[in-house]
């Protein structure tokens, strides 16, 4: 199949899509996860043909790319300093930092208590509980998943891997059908969230775009999806 980039203009919007020519009948559109539009058209197709069809879901695009935004990190940044608060697992904690005989952080009391030998810099104190989310994140991801794939090892797909790795503006995402990559930021979030996520991943397993389908197995695995989703949006706000 040959492809070239081109775009439409709906009003303020401008959608990016890359264009596929190939042996088909119908026209194909296509959100992936990445926010990327593929549309794949019969050779025989007029660019003028397809953006009048292409206008037509403009609307459904658009919402499909916006529904990427969920994805995004936002929460706020951190300096590291007694007296601010740290989110773990939807909770806040305020974060006491002080001089001790280890490097260590810990949950006391509903503190975050960071130990620093020596240095008590806003490097070092971040360094730590950076290392600290990290095992967190290891332990429940791994268990998000386990619950999660309940509800697809009776669907002829295999159990994808689990990977860790910081990105810039996504939650989570599926790496060739193969393995699930969540952002370790996700421990912030509530468990129902982080499990919405894993969720979300799984269900593009078996369906690679946003589609109608995709949906339906979303909504049957999670029916008040959207409301975990919200409520992602809003924790890490």
């Amino acid at each position: 199949m040959s492809g070239n980039f081109h775009y439409l203009q709906y009003g303020s919007e401008r959608i990016d899509y890359l264009l596929l020519s190939s042996e088909r009948k119908t026209l194909e559109i296509a959100v992936h996860p990445d926010s990327s539009i593929v549309v794949k058209a019969p050779c025989s197709s007029e660019l003028a043909e397809i953006e009048i069809k292409l206008r037509k879901r403009a609307r459904w695009i658009l919402k499909q790319l916006r529904y990427f935004q969920q994805f995004t990190p936002r929460t706020p940044e951190r300096r590291y300093i007694s007296g601010e608060t740290h989110l773990y697992l939807g909770r806040r904690y305020r974060l006491k930092v002080v001089i001790g005989e280890s490097d260590s952080v810990m949950l006391f009391r509903g503190i975050f208590l960071v130990s620093c030998r020596k240095d008590c810099s806003q490097r070092k104190t971040m360094a730590l509980m950076e290392s600290w989310y990290s095992q967190k994140a290891l332990h429940h991801f791994n268990e998000s998943l386990a619950r999660c794939w309940f509800s697809f090892e009776s669907r002829g797909v295999e159990k994808p891997a689990l990977q860790i790795r910081r990105m810039k503006n996504r939650w989570g995402s599926l790496s060739n059908g193969s393995s699930i990559m969540l952002n370790p930021e996700l421990i912030k979030a509530p468990i129902e969230c982080i499990d919405y996520v894993v969720t979300h991943e799984l269900c593009h397993l078996l369906f690679n775009a946003h589609s109608r389908e995709f949906y339906n197995l979303l909504e049957s695995v999670i029916p008040n999806w959207q409301k975990v989703k919200h409520k992602l949006e809003l924790a890490m706000a």
